[in-house]
C-alpha cells in the first residue's frame, strides 16, 4: 500500500508550530539521468512530480551544491532550467553530491489570530556507493558502509526517534524510526533509483538578516541507485506541475 511521505510543501509551514497542513508533500532530491549531468529536482519523487519554471520551482533562489571526491570539496554553480537546477558535473564512482537552500524565504501564517513565521530548509545528498560518509549538511542522511543502512544527524549529532521513508518512483515506500544512534535500515529489493526522506523541526526562535522566525523545518533526502535487484515497477504518468506562488 502506498504510504504518504511525512513532508508538507514549503508554503504549508511547520504543522507542529500550529501551521495549517498542505495537501501535497514536497522535497528536493538529486538525480543523474543516464548520460546527463546531475540535477536538483523539486517535487514529489514517488508521485513522479517535478515542479517547473514558470511555477513552484521559481520560489527557489540559488541553491548551493558541493561535489565530494575523496573527502575533498568543490563548490558547484547550479544552472536553473525549466525542470530543475542542472549541475556542471556527471558523478563518477566514489563521488557524492550535496545540495541545500539555506536562504529560503521566511513565510508568515496565521493561527488563532496569531502570526507564526517559519523557515523551510531543504537539502539533498546523492551517493554512488555504500561507503561510509561524514555528515556535511545541517540535517543530513549519510551511508554507513552497510547496504540499506543510513545515519540521520542534526548539526553533526545522531538524531534518534526520527521517522524516515525510502521511496521509489512507482510509489512503493517503507518507513522506519531511527535508533538511539540515529540509524535506520531498509531493504533494497528493486533495481534502480531510491530516495530516502526525513524531516526535523527545530522550534528554537531566531532571527535571520533582521527577520524573526519561530522555527525551522529541515527536510533532507538521500538518493542512491542500485544496479541489481528485481525489475522496478513502472512509474505512473508524470504529475502536472503546480502553478507558482507569489513571493511574500
Amino acid at each position: 500500500m502506498k504510504q504518504k511521505t511525512l513532508f508538507r510543501t514549503f508554503f504549508a509551514g511547520i504543522a507542529t508550530l500550529g501551521l495549517c497542513a498542505a495537501a501535497n508533500a514536497h522535497q528536493i532530491w538529486l538525480e543523474q539521468p543516464e548520460g546527463e549531468n546531475a540535477v536538483i529536482r523539486f517535487g514529489e519523487f514517488n508521485d513522479n512530480l517535478r515542479e517547473t519554471s514558470p511555477g513552484l520551482l521559481d520560489n527557489f533562489g540559488s541553491p548551493a551544491a558541493t561535489l565530494w571526491t575523496k573527502g575533498e570539496a568543490k563548490s558547484l554553480a547550479p544552472a536553473k532550467t525549466a525542470t530543475g537546477f542542472v549541475l556542471p558535473v556527471r558523478l563518477k564512482a566514489g563521488e557524492s553530491l550535496t545540495a541545500e537552500d539555506a536562504a529560503f524565504p521566511i513565510r508568515a501564517f496565521k493561527r488563532d489570530g496569531q502570526e507564526i513565521r517559519s523557515w523551510y530548509w531543504p537539502a539533498a545528498r546523492f551517493i554512488t556507493d555504500d561507503a561510509a560518509q561524514e555528515p556535511k549538511l545541517t540535517f543530513d542522511i549519510t551511508p554507513t558502509g552497510k547496504a540499506g543502512e543510513f545515519k540521520l544527524t542534526f548539526k553533526g549529532q545522531p538524531l534518534a526517534r526520527t521517522e524516515a521513508h525510502i521511496v521509489v518512483q512507482s510509489g512503493w515506500s517503507k518507513s522506519a524510526h531511527s535508533s538511539a544512534e540515529g540509524l535506520v535500515q531498509f531493504d533494497l529489493p528493486w533495481r534502480g533509483q531510491y530516495v530516502v526522506e526525513a524531516s526535523h523541526i527545530d522550534r528554537t526562535p531566531g532571527e535571520r538578516q533582521g527577520e524573526k522566525y519561530d522555527g525551522i523545518n529541515y527536510v533532507t533526502t538521500l538518493t542512491l541507485v542500485r544496479p541489481d535487484g528485481v525489475a522496478p515497477l513502472p512509474a505512473g504518468p508524470a504529475a502536472k506541475p503546480n502553478p507558482g506562488r507569489p513571493a511574500q
